[in-house]
């Protein structure tokens, strides 16, 4: 069989099976993830934006946007998606250089509204979105992420899985799904090397595409069965001609949804070492910001191809900076939505900060990459003081997690802002007691 065919096999029988209880709580806590992602964007310039641009499709559909605007399932998955990976707080798997919950919950939720679908039915369409397509861009490796935005690419198969998986499809339809999906998938790294909106919207496109590849397949659409590891498939035009095999070793045994990061910082996640690092040495040696001579991180190659600008000028810029989060964590103590505002963007204290800080590969740690995302940063100080930090994971990864009780302070934060505090509570309460629930109608009503 072909690789799409067998892992259609396995989305197509997840309805029946029932899930380890600890995947499901894991899939609760990406789907809290995700809202916790999705609120603060939905009131965004790219959510805002793209409900203007398709205006058309609101007012009408069984499907919300996260402000409780109904809309058609395929509008509302692609607002949604766009909306949850706008401020660069969503989950990432990081052997795919991916950020699987934007895409799939987006499209999961949106079909599944429409559909009226069970808690229970939406999280087991969520577990096959994600264990599909983590596998799928793990095999594609750091070959495809050198000019694709995994994000877009992957992104499309977890949420052409999570829908069929929502249509309860059988193995053959479900196989047309990813394979209709594989030749939509788009997303172009040069999109967010400068300053635009493109980013958030791969991911959008990912969950609009992957929807309407499910319903076509419902249909009878058919896609090509080798699309992916044919001899002029994916594998070979989108990354290096990798051994499909490790993508269905484990299929149904180990669970990729368990081995997720969560993040800490609003901002990307290539940073997030360098950061927790810096942190870590000022609470060490505690000095003070006005002493530092001069500072070096050295860290992974994608890391400042991706998060290298010096100079970023926009929130968007700066989230993709280095330097910039660097600065702003060493002088404010975290990175989060406040690090973007307008007053911090033109602050002279960070731009002065950014002026002494170095960025370099070390080969050791860019070797490690993607399994492991590391940071080394060392400080001077004007006294003439060195200090060093080896920051081998990121607090948020699989080895140094966040618990529920770190996701439940992320997601009020975040979400307190839009809905206030007591609506945000009562959707967070809601969130983990999904599987008790018969139907998803109640989360995105803009009130809670």
């Amino acid at each position: 069989m072909t690789v799409a065919l067998t892992l259609a096999a396995y989305g197509a029988g997840i309805e029946q099976s029932p899930l380890p209880p600890d995947v499901v709580h894991h899939a609760k806590r990406a789907v809290v993830d995700w809202f916790a992602a999705l609120i603060p964007g939905s009131v965004a310039a790219p959510a805002r934006i793209l409900e203007c641009a398709l205006s058309d499709d609101l007012g009408r559909g069984d499907a919300q946007l996260a402000s409780g605007r109904h809309a058609t399932p395929r509008t509302a998955a692609l607002i949604n998606a766009t909306a949850a990976h706008t401020v660069e707080v969503d989950d990432i798997y990081r052997h795919a250089i991916y950020h699987p919950g934007a895409p799939t919950i987006a499209a999961a939720l949106a079909l599944g509204q429409a559909k009226n679908v069970s808690g229970l039915h939406f999280l087991k369409a969520v577990v096959a979105g994600y264990e599909i397509s983590t596998r799928i861009g793990a095999t594609l490796g750091r070959a495809h992420y050198e000019f694709w935005h995994n994000t877009g690419t992957v992104g499309t198969f977890g949420a052409a899985a999570a829908a069929a998986t929502v249509l309860g499809l059988s193995a053959a339809p479900y196989a047309h799904a990813l394979c209709t999906s594989a030749t939509m998938a788009a997303g172009l790294q040069q999109a967010f090397r400068m300053d635009s909106m493109s980013k958030p919207l791969h991911a959008g496109h990912a969950a609009e595409a992957g929807l309407l590849a499910a319903l076509a397949a419902e249909a009878g659409f058919t896609g090509s069965l080798d699309v992916l590891d044919g001899d002029a498939g994916m594998g070979r035009a989108m990354s290096n001609g990798p051994d499909w095999g490790p993508a269905v070793s484990d299929l149904g045994h180990a669970f990729n949804i368990t081995d997720m990061t969560f993040k800490n910082h609003a901002c990307c996640g290539h940073t997030f070492a360098a950061i927790d690092g810096a942190l870590a040495l000022k609470a060490l040696h505690r000095f003070s910001v006005g002493e530092i001579n001069r500072i070096r991180v050295s860290t992974y190659a994608p890391a400042l191809a991706v998060a290298g600008n010096p100079h970023p000028t926009t929130a968007a810029e700066a989230r993709f900076s280095l330097p910039y989060v660097v600065a702003s964590a060493l002088l404010y103590g975290s990175v989060r939505l406040a690090a973007f505002s307008d007053e911090r963007l033109s602050d002279a204290a960070i731009r002065q900060l950014m002026t002494k800080i170095e960025v370099s590969v070390d080969e050791e740690i860019d070797a490690a990459f993607p399994g492991r995302r590391a940071a080394r940063v060392q400080i001077w100080l004007n006294n003439g003081e060195a200090m060093a930090f080896f920051q081998p994971t990121r607090k948020g990864d699989p080895d140094a997690p966040l618990t529920d009780r770190d996701l439940d302070d992320k997601f009020l934060e975040l979400a307190e802002p839009v809905l206030g505090d007591a609506a945000a509570s009562r959707l967070l309460a809601r969130l983990w007691a999904l599987e008790s629930f018969d139907g998803l109608h109640g989360l995105t009503d803009g009130s809670q």
